[in-house]
């Protein structure tokens, strides 16, 4: 296996830069820079140099023999002078001993899991850890990372794995009188891990917490949804206009209130006649957004949007503006009148699509693999034939190996390591 290298700090110029070296290669690559290999995993002040003697960076470095490594091999790191210079001298002494090489985005992780450092799910979670921007992000990443979806799907697979070794003895011994009979607990069993695994399924999901709640403004044209949305979002982002149909495309703009993560949508204006072609591909898309978002703003006539919607009554400030009976907050974008008992009212919706603190959240795959081993159980339940239990509970236990990455595809990994970034 080759061993690789990256800057897994910032981008130079910075205080410091890390440079992390993985693979079988890592010890000699110190040396050479180094001149020898120190004690492990105590830090040492020591000078850098090339093969020709020369001072590259005076820093610090750190040794981690294998196994017991974040990789699961030999690693290296050297703390150094976070100067481009710096960083470009010491890579390029790196990339010209032989097997050294560049690592691709995301190959520290990837070898971490291959070699059981992690898990799939925990791989995961450092990759949401990587992107989060707000507190909530923080803390949900946090635990997925950390392991805790992971241990509870391993506590399943070993109750289920127990369930498994008693069926397997009906199976084996059915002649036996003492042995070939079910259980009495086998079906309790079964069916409260089901339940288990139902209680995890209305978890918050994961798209959600990484997207942001997706709140959509919609109605009519020029009733002020991009003027609110640029409120909301406190900037110009929208252009505002008298004229009719301004709004010809989808603007998102991702803001975060009181740390919750948000996406605000405006789009174009909902109407059937007189739009020319254009205008007509921005409402077609307008209502696709209606269908993608968590929440839609209704701007329009009472009782005119769609299900679920909330009646906004805009335009306070404008004498003679289009009054509703049940609107759930009327405001205006200009004066700012009653916007923060909006933006409250929106927290509080979009916090309970979200994670509690303490709680996980699914990503679609999670979800998808949790919901098959669900589905098998229950395929079980009403089964009196123990070879299609045992059947059910194999799929079981294959939908948890794949969640986990025991059992896992290419394509998978590959997807998920793409979004690590070099060094990582």
């Amino acid at each position: 296996m080759d061993t690789i290298f990256a800057l897994s700090s910032g981008s130079p110029p910075a205080g410091i830069a890390v440079v992390r070296i993985s693979g079988p290669q890592a010890g000699a690559a110190l040396e050479a820079l180094a001149g020898r290999i120190h004690e492990p995993r105590r830090a040492r002040l020591t000078l850098l140099r090339d093969p020709a003697g020369e001072v590259l960076d005076q820093g610090l470095v750190l040794w981690f023999p294998g196994p017991d490594t974040a990789t699961g091999e030999d690693l290296a790191e050297l703390h150094l002078h976070g100067g481009r210079a710096v960083v470009a001298a010491v890579e390029g002494v790196l990339a010209a001993i032989l097997g050294l090489r560049r690592a691709e985005a995301g190959e520290f992780t990837r070898r971490a899991f291959v070699n059981g450092r992690i898990d799939l799910a925990e791989a995961e979670g450092l990759a949401d850890l990587l992107a989060a921007e707000t507190e909530i992000q923080r803390r949900v990443a946090i635990r997925l990372a950390g392991g805790a979806l992971s241990r509870q799907v391993e506590s399943w697979r070993e109750r289920l794995l127990r369930l498994s070794a008693q069926l397997e003895a009906v199976l084996d011994f059915e002649d036996e009188a003492d042995v070939g009979v079910m259980p009495p607990a086998f079906p309790s069993e079964m069916n409260g891990l089901r339940n288990e695994i139902g209680l995890a399924l209305e978890a918050p999901s994961a798209e959600t917490l990484r997207e942001g709640f997706r709140v959509a403004l919609a109605g009519p044209p020029n009733v002020g949804k991009s003027t609110l949305f640029n409120a909301l979002v406190e900037s110009e982002a929208a252009i505002t206009a008298s004229l009719a149909g301004t709004t010809r495309d989808v603007i998102e703009r991702p803001v975060a209130l009181a740390g919750i993560p948000f996406t605000f949508v405006d789009m174009a204006g909902l109407r059937e006649a007189g739009s020319d072609s254009v205008e007509a591909i921005g409402i077609g898309r307008a209502r696709e957004e209606i269908g993608r978002a968590d929440l839609v703003l209704w701007l329009g006539p009472e009782g005119e949007g769609p299900a679920g919607a909330w009646e906004i009554e805009p335009r306070i400030d404008v004498a003679g503006h289009l009054p509703k009976a049940q609107a759930r907050h009327r405001v205006s974008a200009v004066t700012g009148a009653n916007l923060a008992a909006l933006r409250r009212d929106l927290v509080t919706q979009a916090r309970s699509a979200m994670p509690r603190p303490g709680d996980a959240a699914l990503n679609r795959r999670q979800r998808a693999l949790l919901a098959d081993a669900h589905d098998a159980l229950g395929a079980a339940k009403g089964e009196s034939d123990p070879l299609l239990i045992a059947e059910a509970l194999r799929q079981t236990r294959l939908a948890f190996d794949r969640l986990t990455g025991r059992a896992s595809t290419e394509d998978v990994l590959d997807a998920l390591f793409e979004r690590f970034c070099i060094g990582k």
